[in-house]
């Protein structure tokens, strides 16, 4: 069981998106535990927070930094507070960690030895900081993205409003990890924010931070931070809260209070202010998250270029970067193989040279063996018009990263039909339309297509890459068809 998997059944059980922050805070301690021996005072409070908490919570997060400033024995004191959390309630460990040259033992530290099941981390020092610990498959991380201290915001903003930093920090974050392993962090007041980061990334994670804070409006925040699911969105109890005497009614009472919030989300979704367009997933497509993964390291680019042909789209699309993003290529391979599943075939065949790495990383995670046809035949050696091992009569099926004529991929298939092999499905991650598909079946062929164009630029619309100027211009060359 994953992360993901392990929080979404804490909540299903505890009926509850709500974390507890564990921090050993002495300023915040109840005033019931009052001895000479301020650690062993803070780890009663504690581990009466657990006791008093646990059926209504679904993840606890303890401040590492809280531990840490306590010394020696505040390091030991962790360890008996994760020990004395229920195990099947996610642990979030609240790190920040930043530092690149210890990011591999710490790695190795809080997931193997302190068996946490997320932690937060900063994410100025880049992927590199990060891939270390998504080595760890059924852990994950946070990215802090936003913060609401006063002090950050000229960092946060920055150039602009209307393109701040931390909004970037979202988008280039994605690219490392998947929604499985990489969630975010958001600390903020204002649900226009949080509106912002979901409709970036509506298929994450997202723990809040800072919602409680004077002047907050809690249940603006909670209808911005929620997916189109009702869910991905995690709550923290207020910290005043963990010092109350009767502290197991009143989570409970929070508890309900917020389940009954959401309903009335869900009831009256159509008519509220802030669920702003950009975080409505109405219609949304089965491959949302691989789309804006795919625009937003600059696969599909609108404006006016100039093609091979010589005529100008208001669109423009370069696959070829999709070999130097292996978070996006993994999601790649996986629409694929969700297409490639349902057929029926020997041998994988990629069409050089866009589609070579695709079928390369498909024929290995299937297992299936690859052939591709050679663009142009050797003169020398063994002059081969199919580069790899196959017997006459085996049926494959062709993989293409694009569908715009079709002219390149009926090529290659005459090529491996010409050496006795059966080709009767065709795979691309686009389809431009235009009748591609229909003229191919009338060669033989049957296309199957992960997404069209159309279907790109409505997904890109509805959640706001690109103005209503971009689509029109689209709808305008391109929209007599309708996607398949």
């Amino acid at each position: 069981m994953n992360f993901l998997q392990k929080l979404q059944t804490s909540i299903s059980q505890s009926e509850s998106i709500l974390f507890v922050g564990l921090d050993p805070n002495p300023e915040m301690m109840s005033a019931d535990y009052q001895s000479e021996d301020v650690i062993s005072d803070l780890q009663q409070w504690l581990e009466f927070i657990i006791r008093e908490t646990s059926d209504f919570v679904c993840a606890y997060k303890p401040t590492l930094g809280f531990y840490e400033a306590l010394g020696v024995r505040g390091l030991e004191l962790l360890q008996k507070v994760l020990a004395t959390i229920p195990s099947h309630i996610p642990i979030i460990l609240d790190a920040k960690h930043s530092d690149l040259n210890t990011s591999t033992v710490f790695a190795r530290t809080v997931f193997t030895e302190w068996n946490v099941d997320a932690i937060t981390l900063s994410p100025y020092t880049g992927q590199d900081h990060v891939a270390p610990f998504l080595v760890y498959p059924d852990k994950a991380v946070f990215i802090l993205c936003c913060t609401s201290n006063l002090g950050a915001a000229s960092l946060q903003q920055y150039p602009s409003n209307d393109a701040p930093l931390y909004l970037q920090v979202v988008k280039e974050s994605k690219n490392w990890g998947t929604p499985e392993q990489l969630a975010l962090e958001v600390g903020t007041t204002n649900p226009e924010v949080m509106a912002l980061i979901r409709s970036i990334a509506p298929e994450r994670m997202i723990m809040a931070r800072s919602i409680w804070a004077e002047g907050s409006n809690f249940h603006q925040i909670l209808e911005a931070g929620l997916n189109a699911e009702d869910d991905g969105l995690l709550i923290p109890v207020p910290q005043d809260m963990l010092s109350q005497p009767n502290l197991r009614e009143s989570i409970q009472a929070l508890c309900a209070e917020i389940n009954l919030a959401k309903t009335k989300i869900v009831r009256d979704a159509s008519s509220c202010d802030v669920w702003v367009p950009d975080v409505s997933v109405v219609n949304q497509h089965s491959q949302q998250d691989l789309i804006l993964q795919l625009y937003d390291i600059g696969c599909i680019m609108f404006g006016n270029f100039v093609q091979a042909s010589g005529a100008t789209f208001p669109y423009y699309i370069d696959l070829r970067k999709i070999i130097s993003n292996p978070q996006v290529f993994h999601l790649v391979l996986m629409a694929y193989e969700e297409i490639l599943n349902s057929l029926s075939f020997d041998r994988l065949a990629g069409i050089p040279y866009g589609s070579l790495p695709t079928a390369t990383g498909l024929s290995l995670r299937l297992h299936c063996p690859m052939i591709y046809p050679r663009k142009e035949v050797k003169a020398h050696g063994t002059r081969r018009l199919i580069e790899g091992n196959f017997d006459a009569g085996e049926t494959v099926v062709v993989v293409d990263d694009i569908l715009i004529t079709g002219k390149s991929v009926m090529e290659g298939a005459e090529k491996l039909q010409s050496a006795g092999l059966n080709v009767r499905d065709i795979v691309v991650l686009i389809d431009h339309e235009q009748g591609v598909k229909a003229r191919l079946l009338d060669n033989g062929y049957q296309a199957h297509s992960v997404f069209t164009l159309g279907e790109i630029t409505e997904t890109l619309y509805r959640v706001g890459r690109i103005n209503q100027e971009q689509f029109l211009a689209f709808q305008m060359e391109f929209g007599g068809e309708k996607s398949e």
